[in-house]
């Protein structure tokens, strides 16, 4: 019997009336109003839900995020690796993990799972990985049976045990994880990962989910800004310019300007502009 695990993710809960709650962060930037006053439109529905989406859509394209972190997910994510987690919890601005322990948490022998990356089925090597596991697991087991800590048993664990995230992250990070996470550069697990959280933002909240794109989205950055040996290699480069395309745009646009690093003398001139 396989011992591989099946990477779960599911949208415990989210802020409630996260468009409202948006709308009233943005309205109280800029409106005379006091965010109460501005509640009390909502509630009264002097303002439309349509209004409201329509609102919010426009902020969200000036790139104002500060609002964003006001609205709030909960994700239960269960059999990823710890190859995943050494990733994942790099993500430091507006996200909270709590994490299964190895340490508090004894795996037995016929439960200590794996996450089996696809490409080593591919090279023909399943059993070679699956008997490799199972000697780790009958190791684990009898370090625990002869008096080792779990503490200290858990160093022969691999990369690939899998582990549980109970995850708490606001929507402006979000944003910036799926710049990155959905990427075709990033690794396979974490892509996959970031992928389903999003569709799980996508089941409740589509309106605002069409902003979970990666960087190089309509509704991102834009463009590419990895490399060009990176960007022809992705299936995206069919339908997402590099920002050498753009830059190049630029300069040919007009024969009198040339894109060239910031000196101090362009500083000076900001500088200037400023006093006047």
């Amino acid at each position: 019997m396989s011992n591989q695990t099946e990477m779960r993710v599911k949208l415990i809960d989210f802020a409630r009336e996260p468009m409202q709650k948006l709308y009233a962060a943005f309205r109280t930037c800029y409106s005379s109003e006091t965010p109460i006053e501005i509640w009390d439109k909502i509630k009264s529905e002097k303002i439309s839900k349509e209004k409201i989406r329509e609102f919010i859509l426009e902020r969200l394209k000036t790139g104002h995020a500060s609002p964003l972190e006001q609205i709030v997910f909960w994700f239960g994510i269960s059999n990823v690796s710890r190859s995943l987690s050494h990733q994942f919890v790099r993500h430091r601005i507006g996200i909270s993990f709590e994490q299964q322990s190895q340490r508090y948490v004894k795996f037995k022998q016929d439960k200590l799972a794996y996450v089996l990356p696809g490409s080593w089925t591919r090279a023909g090597l399943e059993s070679e990985f699956s008997d490799l596991l199972s000697k780790t697991s009958e190791l684990y087991a009898k370090a625990l049976k002869l008096g080792v800590p779990a503490e200290d048993a858990r160093f022969v664990l691999p990369n690939a045990a899998p582990t549980n995230f109970h995850v708490m992250v606001n929507f402006a990070e979000m944003l910036h994880i799926c710049d990155l996470r959905l990427c075709v550069r990033a690794q396979w697990e974490i892509r996959r990962m970031v992928a389903m959280m999003r569709a799980e933002i996508k089941r409740e909240l589509p309106d605002i989910a069409v902003f979970l794109q990666p960087k190089c989205g309509e509704n991102r950055m834009g463009y590419c800004d990895e490399s060009l040996d990176e960007y022809h290699k992705c299936p995206l480069s069919k339908v997402r310019p590099h920002k050498s395309i753009l830059m190049q745009l630029y300069e040919e646009s007009s024969k009198f300007r040339k894109a060239r690093p910031l000196g101090e003398e362009q500083y000076r001139i900001v500088a200037e502009q400023e006093r006047l």
